[in-house]
């Protein structure tokens, strides 16, 4: 698979990183020297130095026999420009922009009906947004997220010494559960990944990964010793782009929020915005400035600022004032080992949204969506099994699963079902399936052969 990344920030690095060590043919073009120095020195990608919205650049760079074109730099007009010239060049290339410009939220659904030439729109902001929402309400998950359009939750808890299940064998889930158990799909212990079997047990600290459907999370959670606790109060520390939209959607839902913002004329900006929130000009982490708000009585604060080491810094400064639920945004994928370690475990992070968005697009086989986890150490994959795949018609016990992956679950007819080794997928059934990053290149040789229509 040949793949143009068009921009080489953050989430172009990132996600050529991710590509290449996945042994796609990845070429970079960004007109900045230094961002196409610092991949072409770490990466073994082809690199471009030029503008990537030029017709004669993109032909230089090979778009017309490229699989998948990604405009991700910082400009908005850079990342359209760039698709609109490929789809002159090149209609057979798949088109994916980043647009970040809240203009365009009201057309992010149907925005590519609207302007064909881009196949999909990715706003790795609205992913993080969403996702904090989903984090509030639930104080004892550390990370958590959707499939089957909001019928299915994955979520990540980190388990109790008290829990019921705490020390259990997920083969003895069935008898004591029923069908009601946890569908567990990943255990991280000692910051490493294990994909479970039915001989392993669960300690208490281990994370775990479990997926349920969404109307039975109430009820799972219970069997974690965890319970959901709608918000009332938020303190939001940062407001850029995700502050802003977190707070608007906090407001509709009758949340009493406030931001705390360094920069007066942004403040002047969001009071002006907003109808409900209270908008404060200072230093979100001044701890003289959260004692005198009375941080200690907020049911969630969120740190969404650009800078790592202040989000790091809010959310210890909330919790040393009794602040429980605590969420933090992180760029650096070098913090995310050692944060569990000082306490920081609710963390969201613009840059994975990104690359969880452009996976779906990239991964081959019929697949939904693909979502990455742990800093990139997971992933979940959610597909359809077709009329051609081997994988249907035959017990799972029969099919040679890579190493490090494994089914979590089948969707039939809205029906959620935890697989046995009888257990047989039929044409049309969503899985779902989780993978260690090792096992990702063969489960996707799994996907593309034997869930592709050819």
């Amino acid at each position: 698979m040949k793949i143009i990344i068009v921009g080489a920030g953050e989430v172009g690095y990132n996600i050529a990183k991710r590509l290449a060590s996945e042994n796609k043919h990845v070429i970079v073009i960004d007109q900045n020297p230094d961002a196409c120095r610092r991949i072409s020195e770490d990466l073994d990608v082809q690199v471009i130095t030029a503008s990537g919205s030029s017709p004669v650049v993109l032909l230089k760079a090979g778009v017309q026999d490229a699989d998948i074109l990604l405009a991700v730099t910082d400009s908005d007009e850079i990342n359209l420009t760039a698709c609109l010239i490929t789809n002159l060049l090149s209609q057979t290339t798949k088109k994916l922009a980043r647009i970040r410009n809240s203009d365009f939220d009201a057309y992010h659904d149907n925005f590519k009906n609207q302007i064909p030439h881009i196949d999909t729109i990715i706003n790795p902001e609205i992913e993080v947004v969403n996702t904090i929402r989903k984090l509030m309400d639930v104080p004892g998950a550390q990370d958590i997220g959707d499939f089957a359009d909001g019928k299915v939750k994955y979520v990540g808890i980190r388990l109790k010494k008290d829990s019921p299940i705490a020390g259990m064998r997920l083969i003895d889930f069935h008898d004591t559960f029923g069908e009601d158990r946890p569908l567990i799909a990943a255990i991280i212990r000692n910051n490493v990944v294990i994909v479970p079997r039915g001989s392993h047990k669960i300690h208490p600290g281990d994370l775990v990964y479990f997926v349920c459907e969404t109307e039975k999370l109430e009820k799972t959670l219970k069997l974690f010793g965890m319970a959901i606790h709608p918000i009332q109060r938020a303190l939001i520390i940062g407001g850029g782009r995700i502050g802003s939209r977190l707070a608007k959607i906090l407001e509709q839902d009758g949340v009493k929020a406030k931001i705390i913002e360094s920069d007066r004329q942004r403040c002047h900006n969001l009071s002006e915005q907003m109808d409900k929130t209270v908008v404060l000009h200072g230093d979100g982490s001044d701890q003289k400035l959260f004692i005198e708000e009375n941080v200690g009585q907020s049911d969630v604060v969120v740190s969404v600022t650009n800078d790592d080491e202040t989000n790091i810094l809010v959310s210890l400064l909330a919790k040393n004032l009794g602040v429980q639920n605590t969420i933090t945004r992180i760029g650096k994928a070098s913090y995310y080992p050692l944060l569990a370690t000082i306490g920081i475990e609710k963390v969201v992070s613009p840059r994975l949204s990104a690359v969880s968005s452009i996976l779906k697009d990239v991964r081959q086989g019929n697949v939904l969506s693909d979502i990455s986890i742990l800093g990139e150490r997971g992933e979940f994959i959610e597909a359809i099994a077709l009329e051609t795949s081997d994988i249907t018609n035959r017990p799972l016990r029969k099919i040679s699963f890579p190493k490090g992956a494994i089914l979590v679950c089948i969707i039939r007819n809205s029906q959620v079902m935890i697989p046995s080794g009888l257990s047989m997928v039929i044409p049309g059934d969503r899985i779902i399936l989780f993978a260690i990053k090792q096992a990702v290149k063969k489960l996707e040789k799994l996907l593309t052969v034997k869930l592709e229509f050819f």
